[in-house]
């Protein structure tokens, strides 16, 4: 015999319904800080949540109150407070990348039945810590681990494009290899132009690799997710189509990231 439920009075149900709005409410406000935005007047959250004004001081009170936010100034400003900061914290520091990426690294295998690898950069090197293997039976793969040059390679170039170089850097990163600079730099604003890097016998010879950047919720590039193999199969009219695509998956691994807004406006379309 199955025991009934108790509901509670209505006037508890109005109750609960009511806090959790203003738990929703509250979220909103914190959303409406976006990369890049240190400070926001109560005149730019009251466009972005579209609150009255009286519930949206309410708010900003007790968001203030708990540590999620700060204000100063005249007009008065608000910040992110510590207590946001220990939960992007805790986040960041519990973050697996590779496994973050898989959903997208499995799209990516789906849809180009080639091998897809993840590249993360680590000063002037790039390391692999995540790899699909073509199934293929004629395929290429270097597996985790695996470290290049940023500056070799279309994985490289995908991160090297959007990393910030002083002058003379790009020289620096490519000291002690047969890379040409100038045809690099080319390279690298063509990347930029059409948001993946190709590559064809570069670093294997008879294969074609395409690459895009993804970034980190402050907009920095946080490493490339690349598809490679033989131009018996991965022609360069196919190497562009899976670029295209791969734009799509770069966004949606960045937005994952807490990039709202992704440096690269190229969109697939099918």
């Amino acid at each position: 015999m199955e025991a009934d439920i108790e509901e509670g009075p209505p006037a508890a149900q109005e109750k609960s319904s009511e806090g959790v709005r203003a738990v929703e409410r509250a979220l909103d406000v914190l959303s409406a800080f976006a990369p890049g935005e240190s400070e926001l007047l109560v005149a730019d959250l009251l466009k972005r949540v579209g609150l009255s004004r009286a519930t949206l001081y309410r708010l900003l009170h007790t968001l203030e109150k708990k540590g999620f936010l700060a204000s100063s100034g005249e007009p008065q400003r608000f910040r992110l407070g510590p207590a946001a900061a220990r939960i992007a914290h805790v986040w960041s520091s519990t973050l697996d990348l590779a496994a973050l990426a898989r959903p997208a690294m499995l799209d990516a295998w789906s849809y180009t039945s080639e091998t897809v690898a993840l590249f993360v950069p680590r000063s002037e090197m790039r390391v692999c810590i995540a790899e699909i293997p073509s199934p293929q039976p004629l395929s290429f793969r270097r597996g985790v681990g695996y470290s290049e040059r940023l500056v070799r390679g279309a994985s490289g170039r995908a991160i090297l494009a959007y990393t910030p170089l002083a002058a003379g850097r790009l020289e620096t990163y490519a000291a002690g290899t047969s890379v040409d600079v100038e045809w690099t730099r080319s390279q690298l604003a063509l990347t930029r132009e059409r948001g993946f890097a190709l590559g064809h016998n570069e670093l294997i010879q008879g294969a074609y690799a395409v690459a895009v950047p993804f970034f980190d919720g402050h907009g920095v590039v946080a490493g490339s997710l690349g598809v490679f193999g033989p131009d018996v199969r991965l022609t360069e009219a196919r190497a562009h189509e899976f670029g295209r695509y791969l734009c799509h998956l770069g966004a949606q691994l960045s937005a994952a990231l807490g990039n709202a807004v992704d440096r690269r406006q190229n969109e697939f379309v099918e």
